[in-house]
């Protein structure tokens, strides 16, 4: 029963790190700008699958792990330029079905060029099992967990001690008095986008060796961290990480011991739960008039 246990508690930690990174994702676009991003899933499918098209090319893995980063970084840029900012000021409805349209260019970009068929990436330190009282931890769960917490520690390093990361506090609390101290807002915006792409190109490319990656896997990624970002309230770095974690312990718990049918519909139950008991979700602490 222990080893029951603690093999779906490894199974949640490792995908819930990956949830958590979309989380923080939608968290930074929506403080910087009101906007809830939906293309999010998407930098995730972009990182996994540019990692396996880089590492198919024979390139050294540090310069497989920074191209899939960077070019997603580059791709969210693109994307607030060319769909977000000349439309800035619209209503939310429509922020949202922009956000979901450039999800569909970049998922039919990516079918076209790759394929449709699935992918896969060598573990970055083998594939030899860590057994612990009776569960196996797969070395490349460690990587996932680890990395998620360097990048979790890293952004609160950037948004308490350096000059940008106030920047960027400073404008998710009131724009006009950001802008009005002197601080550009619109690179704010671009650095959002630029970051969120690439912490959930981070989370692709290290859940990829363990789940394989395709042109669509961003759908329901993309959605779990948005379950995860309002289950820990929307807008709360904190939360997002939490939530993340959280929802993929539960979802990972019920797979295990309800049915393995319920797996992708679990999130969304607890969704339901949250908004209904705590609107906020569990660490939301702001007045809520957005969407």
């Amino acid at each position: 029963m222990l080893a029951q246990f603690l093999q779906h508690l490894f199974s949640g930690l490792t995908v819930g790190a990956t949830y958590a990174l979309a989380a923080l994702g939608f968290t930074l676009i929506y403080n910087a700008s009101n906007v809830i991003n939906f293309a999010q899933g998407e930098y995730i499918m972009l990182g996994g699958m540019l990692a396996v098209w880089f590492s198919g090319l024979g390139l050294p893995l540090p310069v497989v792990l920074a191209l899939a980063v960077l070019i997603p970084a580059g791709v969210g840029v693109l994307m607030e330029k060319l769909s977000i900012e000349p439309i800035k000021g619209a209503e939310t409805v429509t922020l949202i079905i922009v956000t979901i349209g450039a999800s569909l260019v970049i998922r039919g970009a990516i079918q076209v060029w790759l394929g449709k068929g699935s992918h896969s990436l060598p573990p970055f330190s083998g594939d030899t099992p860590i057994l612990i009282f009776g569960a196996t931890l797969m070395p490349q769960s460690l990587w996932v967990l680890g990395v998620s917490a360097l990048v979790v520690l890293a952004l609160w390093y950037f948004f308490n001690r350096t000059l940008a990361g106030k920047a960027m506090l400073a404008t998710s609390c009131n724009r006009v008095a950001a802008e009005m101290v002197g601080i550009n807002t619109n690179w704010v915006l671009f650095m959002s986008f630029a970051l969120s792409a690439a912490l959930g190109a981070v989370g692709g490319i290290l859940i990829t060796p363990i789940t394989l990656t395709s042109f669509d896997v961003g759908i329901m990624l993309g959605l779990k961290g948005f379950v995860a970002a309002v289950v820990g309230g929307l807008g709360n770095g904190l939360g997002a990480v939490v939530g993340g974690l959280l929802v993929g312990v539960i979802e990972a718990f019920g797979a295990g011991y309800l049915s393995s049918s319920y797996k992708d519909a679990i999130p969304f139950v607890l969704i339901l739960f949250i908004l209904f008991f705590l609107p906020r979700g569990l660490f939301g602490v702001k007045a809520t008039d957005r969407v």
